[in-house]
Order: structure tokens, then sequence, then C-alpha cells
């Protein structure tokens, strides 16, 4: 017979990752900028503007990041 627990199961997701990413209109993950936590000072402000607002995720990456999604948000 079935085990009744394993076919009831809720989808397992990471949480976290549906407020740290974003799916595009086209289906592309987009974040926010990495490298701006701390140490802006040893930073040249050319690089500072360049990390400012969001950019997207290579598809390699993109496609880690949708597995941890909820359905809905796959794309």
């Amino acid at each position: 017979m079935y085990n009744l627990a394993r076919l009831c199961q809720n989808l397992k997701l990471k949480a976290q990752q549906k407020k740290r990413f974003k799916i595009s209109a086209k289906g592309k993950v987009i974040s926010a900028q990495a490298g701006k936590r701390h140490g802006m000072i040893k930073r040249t402000n050319s690089q500072i503007r360049k990390l400012r607002g969001t950019t997207t995720l290579s598809k390699q990456d993109g496609k880690i990041v949708k597995s941890y999604m909820p359905y809905s948000l796959r794309g």
C-alpha cells in the first residue's frame, strides 16, 4: 500500500528565496547586486555606482534558484 504521509506531502521550498529573487516576464531571475555590504572605503566610486540596482543571474544560477521557488514563481 501507499504511505499516506508520502502522498499528502506539502511542497518544500526555501522560503527565503521568494524574498531575495524575482522572476522577470521573460523568466530570468533578478537579484540585488552583490558586494555592497561592507568595505565601501576601498572600492572606487565608479565601482560603487555600477553596483547599484539589480542584475540578472546567469542561466545556470537561475535554474538553481528556480528550483527553490514555489510552482507559481518558477516561470
